[in-house]
């Protein structure tokens, strides 16, 4: 009988998206994701859970980049508008969105290291490969250099989102958005 609905010793399959949109709902709501908490809201054992999800700072990556990514689809429909002027209104709004967002927030707050581990490298990569998309439509750009001024530009919109994790105050945001500029120009 075992393996059935309803039966002794039965195991819950759960796949990988289902897992990080349990993430994501838990992030929204919390601020954070409790493994433990977040197993039990998905009805399986954290043995399962730790085996789909691998780790919970994996997870909290697929998470903010899920969440993340819908915001700056949410900013690129929003400001349609291509080179240097679209790029920084999606990126004006998109900074603006992530900033107000409580939950974010108080993640940066409670957990900077995990923040810091997760958002500078994981998110980061991200981040990167889709700022390449977007720096697209500003100009052609010489080989490899493309990946630069992603590379770049992200490092630069994360010193303006993180401040705090990398050690300093908020930083002024005109002096930020004319460094981009000048990047992409």
């Amino acid at each position: 009988m075992t393996g059935r609905v309803g039966s002794v010793g039965a195991r819950r399959v759960v796949t990988r998206e289902q897992v990080v949109r349990g993430a994501c709902r838990f992030f929204v709501l919390h601020g954070s994701v409790d493994m433990d908490a977040l197993a039990a809201g998905l009805a399986v054992s954290r043995a399962t859970l730790y085996r789909v999800a691998r780790s919970r700072d994996g997870l909290l990556a697929d998470a903010l980049w899920t969440l993340g990514g819908r915001v700056l689809e949410g900013a690129r429909r929003q400001c349609a508008d291509g080179g240097v002027e679209g790029v920084l209104r999606v990126t004006r709004e998109f900074v603006a969105r992530v900033n107000s967002a409580a939950p974010f927030r108080r993640f940066l707050c409670r957990e900077p290291d995990t923040a810091a581990r997760v958002l500078l490298h994981e998110v980061h990569r991200r981040a990167v490969a889709a700022q390449r998309d977007i720096l697209k439509s500003v100009k052609p750009w010489p080989p490899g250099e493309l990946d630069q001024a992603a590379y770049l530009y992200v490092r630069l919109v994360e010193s303006v989102l993180y401040a705090e994790l990398l050690g300093g105050g908020p930083l002024d945001l005109h002096l930020a958005e004319r460094a981009a500029r000048s990047l992409l120009a």
